[in-house]
């Protein structure tokens, strides 16, 4: 059943912009796990994009968060043309006396399975549209740690139960509002094989302080990798609402709009998965380059590519690059006091 034709809003100038103008979306049940998704896909009828094929997005929620209040942000995330499956698993874990929306590492590959068989079936909306071979993840707090331990191969209580095997079809992920110790209550080397991460934080959240967010993007053993700090950004910055009902309460209040959190977090993320999922050089060199001057609401920290430990020359001049730039700019941002966490 199609829940809604979507028009998607994004910023524009200079930023690459998204190839379709609206978004399809319908209701389904995952027959490999029996979960029901939200499925958004780009609108091909009025686009003068010529026809291909999507990468699978998947989306794996916050705690106790519903799968709806997602659907703002993956709609703009598809209108860059992915396909988002944003899936609703109700678990219940008695150790911790929780029973509730709460994702886990097994939705990757049973999601995985899932759309390469809607692919594949006529009486689909996505029948034949599908990039089967390019799967990038999204997620929010707890489906953020999901997604990072499941990069890293971990299966680590609660966030997977049993057997888990990454599938070879991972490309990229982008993560928002999260940190590896969300859910397995560690820090852990994250060995993530060369898939590119970019971690997203608002320096408002009040849930997941920001620095949580650092160590994590600390910890990421491979570049590339990045971390995008939104300014004037709480937890729910993703979210339709603040605070959505039934989830956990962040204290503080943001100061950026709810639409354009929205926007920024979905722009900055699936242009980061357009950029190392699909090799588009102009997300490329957004993300890269041009993205932190311009967006003044957005402060980018990125390692792309390792610098060679025998050259101490080459190593001096990344360092100054990554200090220096940042404070020469520093002076366009919007600035939120960090005496205004209440953390």
């Amino acid at each position: 059943m199609y829940l809604a034709n979507v028009k998607a809003a994004w910023a524009g100038g200079l930023t690459p912009s998204p190839l379709f103008p609206t978004v399809n979306s319908y209701q389904t049940t995952v027959t490999t796990n029996r979960d029901s998704a939200d499925i958004y896909f780009p609108n091909v009828a009025n686009s003068t994009t010529s026809q291909q094929k999507y990468p699978i997005a998947l989306f794996l929620p916050g705690s106790r968060v519903e799968t709806l209040e997602y659907s703002q942000y993956a709609s703009i995330v598809a209108s860059y043309g992915f396909t988002v499956v944003v899936p609703r698993r109700i678990r219940s874990l008695p150790a911790f006396g929780f029973t509730g929306l709460l994702p886990e590492a097994s939705q990757i590959n049973d999601v995985l399975n899932f759309m390469v068989a809607e692919n594949s079936n006529p009486d689909s909306p996505l029948t034949g549209s599908l990039d089967t071979n390019n799967l990038v993840l999204l997620g929010h707090s707890f489906g953020g740690s999901v997604g990072l331990t499941a990069i890293d191969n971990s299966c680590i209580y609660p966030v997977c139960e049993g057997k888990f095997q990454l599938p070879q079809q991972l490309r990229a992920a982008a993560f928002f509002g999260t940190s590896i110790n969300v859910g397995t209550g560690q820090f852990i080397p994250i060995k993530n094989q060369g898939i590119p991460i970019a971690l997203l934080h608002g320096n408002l959240d009040g849930s997941i302080p920001i620095g949580l967010a650092q160590e994590s993007y600390n910890l990421i053993q491979e570049p590339p990798k990045a971390l995008i700090t939104i300014n004037g950004v709480n937890h729910y910055g993703i979210t339709n609402v603040n605070n959505p009902v039934g989830a956990r309460l962040d204290p503080n209040e943001p100061i950026l709009s709810q639409d354009e959190s929205i926007e920024t977090i979905a722009r900055w993320s699936a242009l980061f998965l357009r950029g190392y999922a699909l090799n588009d050089q102009d997300a490329l060199g957004y993300i890269n380059s041009s993205g932190d001057a311009l967006d003044l609401n957005v402060t980018v920290s990125i390692q792309t590519k390792t610098v060679p430990e025998t050259n101490p020359v080459l190593g001096l001049l990344s360092i100054l690059a990554f200090t220096i730039f940042p404070w020469a700019k520093s002076w366009k941002k919007q600035q939120i006091n960090p005496d205004q966490q209440k953390i």
